[in-house]
């Protein structure tokens, strides 16, 4: 990407980073967020991140630094009271940068998405094609966006971390269900990002019992507030008996903590997905309305599956416009249950 700073760069002494706003982007930012705490480039480092994400970051070695969020007026009178002298903006948003700047901090790096770039004084340009822009994988605009203020990342792999109490709370949950480690497949149905993304829960269900039959793996199906329904549909469907988390460890510390110990991760094109990459669990992800080249990285443990071919797809709207829903309704089971296998297979090697 091009960078277009537009002011002369000096290393400020406090840097406030404005995380992203969805698990999965959170998630991708760990190797952003360690390079620019454990350095010596800024005297302080805050982290601004929304409150209901940050246990994403809970045991973190720049924990402390977390400054949980719950509105937007928080954002902008955190600028003001942290003292910021620069900001990295890793959310995209139009607001994240508005609020930057109406706080009056000095320096605003980040990219030039949503409108935003006359907000910002240091920033980087996605290329285009034709007047459209090109799908450049999100770990690497973040990347780039902490180039801008003298951060060289030397490595994009995600990073999470499981506290000791965490661990042992989920270990007590997984010996009540009697599940062993390793001898068991997380599923995750839901997509907070709307209902195109969505694959009908019988068909999670199907494939949970294939691999119980043909692997031995067990199945626990669990989802964010919100997603009870869901995921109560998928373990109904279930002959295998898969167990459903609602009402047991399921918030988003614990879930670090049940997919580090899983077999395979089985999951939309959703945050989880990330957490698997960060554990080098096997994944397998369903990924439809969505592009494939916007999560182009951490694949060495992941299989993507998606209709290839549709003329609708990537579409990037949270609900399908032409109410076919074809690429995620055109995945089968056995095509599902294929890429698990392969994926396993992979790993076991």
């Amino acid at each position: 990407m091009k960078a277009e700073p537009r002011s002369a760069l000096t290393a400020p002494a406090h840097l406030v980073i404005r995380a992203p706003n969805w698990v999965g982007d959170l998630v991708m930012s760990t190797p952003v967020l360690l390079e620019a705490c454990s350095g010596a480039r800024f005297q302080r480092v805050s982290i601004l991140v929304r409150a209901h994400l940050a246990p994403v970051l809970a045991g973190a070695p720049f924990e402390a630094a977390l400054v949980p969020l719950e509105s937007g007026a928080d954002e902008a009178r955190a600028y003001r009271e942290l003292g910021a002298d620069a900001a990295l903006l890793l959310s995209n948003s139009f607001g994240a940068a508005w609020r930057a700047f109406r706080a009056g901090v000095a320096i605003r790096a980040g990219t030039s998405l949503s409108g935003r770039g006359l907000l910002l004084t240091h920033r980087c340009s996605v290329p285009t094609r034709h007047g459209r822009r090109v799908a450049v994988p999100t770990a690497h605009l973040l990347r780039d966006a902490a180039g801008l203020l003298g951060l060289a990342v030397p490595d994009l792999h995600p990073r999470l971390w499981i506290g000791a109490a965490t661990r042992e709370r989920v270990r007590r949950a997984r010996e009540a269900f009697g599940l062993r480690e390793r001898g068991y497949a997380v599923c995750c149905p839901g997509a907070a990002f709307g209902a195109a993304k969505l694959w009908p829960p019988e068909r999670y269900a199907a494939a949970l019992d294939a691999l119980h039959e043909r692997r031995g793996l067990a199945a626990v199906v669990t989802g964010g507030p919100g997603e009870e329904e869901l995921v109560a549909a998928v373990c109904a469907a279930s002959r295998s008996g898969a167990r459903s988390l609602i009402g047991s460890e399921r918030d988003l510390d614990a879930l670090k903590a049940w997919i580090e110990g899983a077999a395979l991760l089985l999951v939309g094109d959703s945050g989880p997905r990330w957490y698997a990459a960060a554990f080098d669990t096997p994944c397998v992800s369903l990924m439809g309305p969505n592009s494939p080249a916007l999560t182009a990285s951490s694949l060495e443990h992941c299989e993507i599956v998606r209709v290839e071919g549709l003329e609708c797809s990537p579409c990037l709207e949270r609900v399908c416009p032409l109410a076919h829903h074809r690429c995620m309704r055109d995945i089968g089971v056995e095509q599902v249950v294929e890429a698990a296998q392969r994926v396993l297979e992979r790993d076991a090697r």
